[in-house]
């Protein structure tokens, strides 16, 4: 995802395939008329053939919360095109679509076109929320009010600018109902809050992206102004439209996290996708999820997803669906592509499976359209071509002699002083789309710094940091370009999950996740030089209701628009 979008953890029948070949590609070259060399894995008969896999996850688009809301959009509908609402006696909504209690639908018309801006009135200074709602000029308004505090008689300012600059203002008093136990006891509390040196804006919040339970984001005093009823699981993130997808299940009381929905702030459902039960895993305890850990939008608009395939293996798939039909159109398994004696006999976990490469993140880089991804169990980052899946180069702290020699090529020489990751988290691209060479990129992540496998044994567990690299593709190699953690020492070490997230004003907010083993998630903003100007603590977040990440966002974006007008 790009830096500024948020992005942006069954048995089936195994196919018996006796004979898969791996092609793999120049570094930096995306075409299968190069020189390439083969590395054939022999008796490969647990890897399953795509159409297993395609149906083992059996996704499709359905409609079941869209249909539940649509006597809720028709009267908002109805709302919107009433002339007896107007900005002295506007139509008002709090929580409209039943799931997003801290927003408000207020909708009137006016005699003149008028853009329209908003502010929900902070209790201190730089926690104000200001957007000013996407359309221009209009007669007919529907304005999507968040950043509301809970348990309280909100001030909302509605201001109207015609386009010879006069304005009027409305204000209105929205309250609000109480929190939900499981974000009112996750107490949080702030330190080192310089607000003014922070990446907030006009209607920036941050987004606590729980590994359960409802997901909530907090001002910079550290209180909740939104948060959505819905469970979530590891996976939200805000598309380039404003919509956001959260990763759900169908009631509270389901074990399985199986339903993305495209929503907004506002609660309203845009799209659902259903994945079938069978391919869902867990990391411990009861719930399972089936899209583990990552989503990405693609160009084409399709979802690229980090999943299990459905055999004893997990986490080491990708699917790509399409936002047309819900439907797989393409799948990455990984056993295809690394070498066997990475997963053949890696040990089975409690729950049965081989959970051997533990892929945690993903990102797509528009420059060279390739992917990159996180393997944590494999203490290990590559670079694929999409098109062909030609791997590109490849950083692990695993020796070189030990790769069978096909592989040797695709391995990254680090600089002096470079970290080599250990079980690391959120990778994603810098500058994504953007001035980049295809040859080059930069990107962020955070190294928990635990050898699983290969990584660095000797500062193991010492620290966890948020680290940004350079890769050279055609010198083939990496540099560490910038590191915040190590100094906090032992105390800041996470031992799983976390996220490190760069700002446009250069500072980083880093998401240290399962701070004493799970007991705190600790939230800190980070100029470049290392000055702390934002440092928030949760604790007492329920059973795996830690942060897995931690996003810095708008609320909401400029390219998003509420119309209840439009299905």
């Amino acid at each position: 995802m790009a830096q500024l979008q948020f992005r942006h953890h069954r048995l089936a029948a195994l196919a018996v395939v006796s004979l898969a070949v791996l092609t793999v590609g120049l570094a930096g070259c995306s075409s299968t008329k190069s020189a390439s060399s083969s590395y054939k894995i022999k008796n490969n008969k647990v890897a399953l053939t795509t159409a297993q896999i395609k149906k083992n996850l059996d996704t499709q688009i359905i409609t079941t919360r869209q249909d539940k809301q649509k006597s809720l959009t028709a009267k908002y509908k109805a709302a919107a095109e009433n002339s007896k609402y107007t900005l002295d006696s506007p139509y008002v909504k709090v929580n409209p679509y039943g799931s997003s209690p801290l927003s408000a639908l207020v909708t009137f018309k006016t005699t003149e076109a008028v853009k329209v801006t908003y502010t929900v009135v902070g209790k201190s200074d730089k926690t104000s929320i200001t957007n000013t709602v996407n359309g221009g000029y209009t007669k007919t308004h529907q304005v999507p009010v968040v950043g509301l505090y809970a348990d309280y008689a909100n001030t909302v300012k509605i201001t109207t600018t015609t386009k010879t600059g006069t304005t009027k203002t409305k204000t209105l008093k929205l309250t609000t109902s109480a929190l939900p136990k499981y974000i009112k006891d996750a107490t949080i509390t702030t330190k080192n809050v310089k607000k003014s040196k922070m990446n907030i804006g006009k209607n920036k919040l941050t987004i606590i992206n729980r590994t359960t339970k409802q997901p909530f984001a907090i001002d910079a005093d550290g209180n909740v102004r939104w948060y959505d009823t819905n469970y979530s699981q590891h996976t939200i993130e805000q598309w380039p439209n404003g919509h956001i997808m959260i990763l759900s299940k169908k009631d509270i009381d389901s074990d399985v996290y199986n339903d993305l929905i495209e929503t907004d702030y506002l609660g309203r459902v845009y799209k659902e996708y259903s994945f079938a039960n069978k391919t869902s895993s867990t990391d411990g305890g009861k719930e399972t999820t089936v899209i583990h850990h990552d989503l990405v939008e693609l160009p084409n608009h399709n979802l690229l997803a980090t999943v299990s395939d459905g055999s004893k293996y997990k986490e080491d798939t990708m699917v790509e669906v399409s936002h047309k039909t819900g439907k797989i159109v393409k799948v990455i398994d990984m056993k295809k592509l690394l070498p066997k004696s990475m997963w053949a006999k890696y040990q089975k976990g409690s729950d049965g499976k081989v959970d051997w490469l533990h892929q945690n993140a993903v990102d797509y880089d528009k420059n060279d359209k390739s992917i990159v991804i996180s393997s944590r169990n494999q203490d290990m980052i590559m670079k694929l071509d999409y098109k062909t899946d030609h791997i590109k180069w490849i950083y692990s702290g695993k020796k070189k002699s030990t790769w069978p020699k096909a592989y040797r090529k695709y391995l990254l020489t680090p600089a002096k002083g470079t970290t080599v990751t250990g079980g690391q988290h959120g990778l994603y691209l810098l500058n994504n789309g953007g001035n980049s060479s295809a040859n080059s990129e930069n990107f962020i992540l955070y190294d928990n710094n635990i050898a699983v496998t290969n990584g660095n044994k000797q500062t193991s567990g010492k620290y966890s940091q948020a680290v940004q690299y350079h890769v050279n593709q055609k010198k083939m190699t990496i540099k560490q370009t910038w590191a915040y953690g190590k100094s906090l020492g032992k105390t800041n070490f996470t031992s799983v999950i976390g996220y490190a997230e760069k700002q446009s004003n250069g500072n980083v907010l880093i998401d240290f996740g399962y701070k004493n083993g799970g007991q705190e998630s600790n939230i800190i903003e980070v100029t470049k030089s290392g000055e702390q100007v934002f440092n928030a603590t949760m604790k007492n977040a329920a059973a795996k209701a830690y942060a897995y990440r931690a996003y810095r966002v708008p609320f909401y974006d400029s390219a998003y628009k509420f119309d209840a007008t439009k299905s």
